[in-house]
C-alpha cells in the first residue's frame, strides 16, 4: 500500500472516528435527561444513589467530549444514536410496566442501566483503541478516563443487584 493511500485509510478512519464520537456525545446528553427518571422511580436509597452520582459523571463525560471535540479541532455535534435512543426507550418501558415502590422495578432499573453502561463501555474502550491507531493519544487518555467510570459504574450497579435487590425482588408477587 502506498503512502498516499495509508494516508486516504487513515482519513477514512478518522471521519469514522469522528461520527462515532459525535454519536456517543448524542448518548451521553440524553442519558444525562434520562438518568434523573431512572433515579425518581428507584425504590431503594442505594440505587437512588448510585445514579445520582452518575448523573453528575455523565455530564463530566459530555465535558470531556467536547474536550475531545476541540483537540480534533471541531465544534461539539452530536449525531442521532440508534442504540442509545433504543435503550433509553427500553428504560422508560420498564418503568412503566413495574410497580412503584417495589424491588422488581430496581431490578428492572439496574438491567436498564447495566444495558447502556455496556454500550458505552464498548463505545468508549473501542474508540479508544482508534484513537490510538490514528495518534491521538491525548483523546485516548480522555476516553480511558470515562471508560474506566462507566466500568466502576457497571460494577457498583451489579453489586447493588446481587446484595440486595435481585432476592428481594424474587419475593415478590405479583
Amino acid at each position: 500500500m502506498s503512502a498516499a493511500d495509508r494516508e486516504k485509510d487513515k482519513s477514512a478512519l478518522l471521519k469514522l472516528f469522528t461520527d462515532e464520537i459525535k454519536d456517543l456525545y448524542w448518548a451521553e446528553k440524553h442519558m444525562a435527561k434520562a438518568l434523573p427518571k431512572m433515579a425518581k422511580g428507584a425504590t431503594s436509597e442505594q440505587l437512588r444513589a448510585a445514579i445520582e452520582k452518575h448523573i453528575g459523571e455523565t455530564e463530566v463525560h459530555v465535558t470531556r467530549l467536547e474536550e475531545v471535540f476541540g483537540i480534533l479541532g471541531i465544534k461539539p455535534q452530536a449525531k442521532k444514536c440508534d442504540a442509545m435512543e433504543g435503550l433509553i426507550e427500553e428504560g422508560k418501558s420498564i418503568l412503566e410496566d413495574t410497580e412503584d415502590g417495589t424491588m422488581t422495578r430496581d431490578a428492572g432499573i439496574i438491567l436498564a442501566a447495566q444495558k447502556a453502561e455496556h454500550y458505552e463501555i464498548a463505545s468508549y474502550g473501542t474508540l479508544r483503541v482508534l484513537a490510538y491507531t490514528l495518534g491521538l493519544t491525548d483523546v485516548a487518555e480522555i476516553l480511558e478516563t470515562t471508560l474506566e467510570e462507566e466500568k466502576t459504574t457497571d460494577v457498583g450497579l451489579t453489586v447493588i443487584a446481587e446484595g440486595f435487590v435481585n432476592e428481594a425482588a424474587a419475593q415478590e408477587v405479583e
